[in-house]
């Protein structure tokens, strides 16, 4: 093969970039400016500056030694990358990474198929090849810097001059269309990394802020135990409960039970990585980051201060995302531990086993158990629930849902729910044991919710500022036992005020009565079931 020059290699694997690895960029940025006489300079231009941006930022990552690896892996990365984006419409940002890293392998195979090997070997490994095989000649140190600073010079050249020429456009396209750089394809995942990397190093070593430490049970001597179990739900959007108004029947047996029906909740992030963390922080949605939760103290801490409660993590997901490092966690998602299993899937009622001699262990202590749903994680719907729940059919039973139509896959999601259902009504009916010798309740709270083919969009993890209501809107509900239901005197069986998941840690802390200064009475959701 002839010898090419640095330069000339980065530019064609740009052009490559940009051209074949860019669909879903291109395809949104024609959504909002259409191939018009009055856009059409404009859209070349926007071409010729993501070239030109492309260039200039791999010009200053890539070195002699560094080239090839450099850009063999960016044409790996990107080429999965463009994968998914074109097949869920999904924005590969910093909480979309540590999603991924997060994810284990079992859920991992989920996501595999056949068209995501052509897209890795079309456009990832033929293309590294290509890059691998081709000699580059190399001039001294000095004339490649020098060349280097020609083409930095020449591309920071061409943005300025084209945003100065196309100046209306431009304005527009970073004030007003902001989520259209969300699909620039590699250099938004590479920014994403990079904000990544930067937070979890500053994230590294540092000590873990104390919260609540001032936290006492009031008047423990003079009530019942309290046993509360929290089911964090996994993609559960609120519209497709029938308990709100949804045209299939997806909650028969919870319709049979006296429960409170949140029907307004809305999550604190669009991912999992983002929305548990959050959910049992202390900090609210405004104020909370990765960086904050991770470093902080949470509820379940807050719990272990009073040492009057004791706490359980049971997990059939991924993990618990740094939420129960300091509590008792069991992992239920092989079947190690958990009895219930089928097909490669372990179900999220095998959880409840084994509670009867925990709880039996503790009878001098109140007791906050989490179980952690596999629930309707996607994208294959079709295997989060046992065969006899299928009630709603035809399914989609692939991982390629742009395959499906939206009806299929609502159908399997549904079947989905039609499980979490029935594990949530033996849930309560565990609780029900409890009835006499404790204070039992049952809150359900998912933790973000999902797309289903709704605009060409599918699961869920768009930045929360542009991402749907369908991602957002959250399935939620809370049972309390009699002797509860007694004691607070409640009334209602539906809650259509508009609560998020910053309500969830003050309702905790006064439903195990609790006095501690970080409780906000405001916040505290019974007040408004009595």
């Amino acid at each position: 093969m002839k010898q090419i020059t640095q330069t000339h290699l980065l530019l064609i694997i740009t052009l490559f970039l940009v051209l074949f690895d860019n669909y879903s960029f291109f395809s949104n940025t024609l959504t909002i400016y259409p191939f018009t006489l009055d856009n059409i300079y404009f859209l070349l231009s926007l071409i010729v500056v993501f070239i030109s941006f492309l260039l200039l930022l791999l010009s200053l990552l890539s070195y002699k030694y560094t080239l090839k690896p450099l850009l063999i892996f960016i044409l790996i990365i990107s080429s999965l990358t463009s994968y998914f984006m074109n097949s869920y419409q999904v924005i590969i940002d910093e909480s979309m990474i540590r999603n991924i890293l997060q994810t284990n392998l079992k859920e991992s195979f989920d996501l595999f198929s056949i068209q995501q090997i052509l897209y890795l070997t079309l456009f990832g490994l033929i293309p590294s090849w290509f890059v691998y095989k081709t000699e580059i000649f190399y001039r001294g140190f000095k004339s490649e810097m020098l060349t280097k600073l020609k083409v930095i010079s020449i591309t920071f050249i061409i943005i300025i001059g084209n945003i100065a020429l196309f100046s209306q456009f431009y304005t527009s396209f970073f004030r007003e269309h902001k989520s259209l750089r969300y699909s620039t394809n590699p250099t938004y995942w590479i920014y994403s990394v990079g904000k990544y990397i930067s937070i979890s190093l500053k994230s590294q070593n540092r000590a873990i802020t104390p919260m609540g430490r001032d936290a006492k049970i009031i008047d423990r001597a003079n009530r019942d135990k309290k046993l509360i179990i929290m089911v964090v739900g996994e993609a559960v959007r609120a519209d497709h409960l029938a308990l709100n108004g949804y045209n299939k029947e997806t909650t028969p047996l919870l319709k049979q039970e006296k429960i409170i029906n949140l029907s307004n909740v809305y999550s604190c992030g669009t991912s999992t990585a983002h929305s548990v963390p959050c959910m049992f922080s202390l900090f609210g949605q405004d104020d909370f980051d990765y960086d904050k939760g991770v470093n902080s103290e949470n509820i379940l801490d807050i719990f272990t201060h009073t040492k009057d409660i004791e706490v359980l993590w049971r997990d059939n997901n991924s993990n618990s995302k740094g939420v129960a490092n300091r509590v008792k966690y069991e992992d239920y998602k092989t079947s190690q531990k958990n009895t219930i299993c089928d097909g490669g899937e372990c179900r999220d009622e095998g959880m409840l086993i084994g509670l009867d001699k925990y709880i039996a262990q503790r009878k001098e202590k109140d007791i906050f158990i989490v179980l952690h749903q596999m629930g309707n994680h996607g994208p294959a719907y079709y295997k989060r629930y046992p065969k006899e729940f299928e009630k709603f059919t035809p399914v989609c039973k692939t991982n390629q849902l742009e395959q499906c139509s939206n009806y299929e896959i609502s159908n399997a999601y549904d079947n989905a729910i039609l499980y979490t259902d029935y594990f949530l009504s033996k849930t309560i009916n565990f609780l029900k044991k409890y009835n006499k010798s404790h204070d039992t309740t049952m809150i359900y709270m998912s933790d973000h919710g999902e797309s289903l083919g709704e605009n060409g969009l599918y699961l869920h993890g768009l930045p929360y500022l542009i991402a749907p209501n369908a991602q957002k809107h959250v399935a939620s509900l809370i049972w309390f036992g009699d002797t509860t239901r007694q004691a607070l005197q409640v009334q209602k069986t539906q809650e259509t005020k508009l609560y998020t998941h910053d309500n969830l840690v003050h309702t905790l802390l006064s439903l195990f009565e609790i006095k501690t200064t970080l409780y906000n009475q405001d916040l505290d959701m019974v007040n408004d079931f009595l």
